[in-house]
């Protein structure tokens, strides 16, 4: 067979395999947009509406149609610019209404439903890498059935995001050092937290390199980490990482004459930032000067314990290395900042390998008693994201 042979085979056999997966994900993905539909029209709202051109959408499809440099003066002196929005999705929102009839909040709206995918097959290819099909199977589904998981149907940048980590990742555990750089520039290009993912790229990077001296062995001779491809590869894959967020911010920085830490600036006109997580624990902590507000306070106490425990099962797995590192920053970036509340379910949702302990758990299980566990949460999930979209959510 010629080499083109062998990658087509290959491709269709990865397909193949990860097939189950992907239709279960679209199951799960088309019950949440089905219990979106009836629960929008029984309030007589769009659900098409709720799903492209709301909150961040908009932002996305304003940079998309006009560019940079739109912002909004509130009265309270807050300064809410589009600078914040990192510009890979608007780019493919412009080019998808360039070569087609659709606007730009459908543009929008099809590549993140094709970016969910992608993402899905990627968490697969990470998950079956590491633990088996079965897992990788589980952890797309329960990836699906997050309960913020209408959010991977929107024209958000959540999914593009997801997508490109999780393969850049995938690649790092096979050693295809440069493709993994690209797409954690790419990554970069997306969203803020890029960074983790160029910080699990140079993370992995360094132990193959300290790994293939301290073993006395050719560098790339062996090891999911450092094979195949050797130092040359890899250094090159550590200086494309962190090219999308690093050339995004200083491009910012330029743009609002203040230097490399512009983009900071810009952020704190959304009221934006990185308080260690002070501004969250008093968040939590105001939940518990009454009732029911209190079992609200309960319910955030449990669920930041879940996602420690979850980081620590990580650890006592000994997941990979680029795994803990990007799970690590892309958690505490989500919790720790200063930000609206409202949007941390959100933004750990990227955080895809908290979720391979469960993941191997429920591979565990027999398929009829997995298959009623994520059945009813995905239920579960369809039903509260119509509730939360139809609500105040997301922001």
């Amino acid at each position: 067979m010629t080499d083109l042979e062998t990658r087509t085979t290959g491709r269709a056999g990865a397909l193949r395999r990860a097939a189950p997966a992907l239709l279960g994900y679209a199951a799960v993905r088309a019950l949440g947009l089905l219990a979106l539909a009836l629960w929008s029209a029984a309030r007589d709202k769009s659900a098409y509406t709720l799903l492209t051109a709301r909150w961040d959408s908009l932002w996305y499809t304003r940079v998309a149609d006009l560019g940079y440099g739109y912002e909004v003066r509130l009265p309270n002196g807050d300064v809410h610019s589009n600078l914040a929005f990192f510009p890979l999705l608007p780019w493919l929102e412009r080019f998808g209404a360039a070569i087609s009839p659709l606007s730009y909040a459908d543009a929008g709206f099809v590549v993140s439903l094709l970016a969910s995918l992608a993402a899905a097959w990627g968490i697969f290819a990470v998950a079956e890498h590491l633990y088996g099909r079965r897992a990788g199977v589980c952890a797309v589904l329960l990836w699906a059935v997050l309960p913020v998981g209408i959010v991977q149907s929107m024209a958000y940048s959540e999914s593009l995001f997801t997508a490109l980590a999780a393969w850049s990742l995938y690649a790092v555990l096979t050693g295809r050092w440069v493709t993994a750089g690209a797409l954690a520039a790419l990554a970069g290009l997306t969203r803020p937290v890029g960074l983790a993912v160029a910080a699990a790229v140079w993370a992995a990077a360094v132990v193959a390199f300290v790994r293939s001296r301290s073993d006395g062995v050719p560098d790339g001779a062996h090891g999911p980490e450092r094979a195949p491809g050797g130092g040359a590869r890899r250094v090159l894959g550590m200086l494309l990482a962190p090219l999308g967020a690093a050339g995004y911010v200083l491009w910012v920085g330029h743009r609002t004459g203040k230097g490399p830490l512009g983009y900071l600036d810009v952020q704190a006109g959304w009221r934006n930032g990185f308080d260690g997580g002070v501004a969250f624990a008093r968040f939590v902590a105001g939940r518990f000067t009454g009732f029911p507000s209190a079992l609200a306070g309960v319910g955030l106490v449990v669920g930041v314990a879940l996602l420690v425990w979850l980081y620590v099962v990580c650890v006592r797995q000994r997941q990979p290395l680029a795994l803990l590192v990007y799970a690590g920053i892309v958690t505490v970036l989500a919790l720790c900042a200063s930000s609206y509340f409202g949007s941390k379910p959100r933004l750990l949702m990227p955080a895809f390998p908290l979720l391979l302990p469960l993941a191997v758990a429920l591979a565990r299980l027999r398929t009829s008693r997995s298959a009623l566990i994520v059945g009813g949460v995905a239920v579960a999930s369809a039903v509260y994201g119509a509730f939360w979209l139809n609500g105040s959510g997301p922001p």
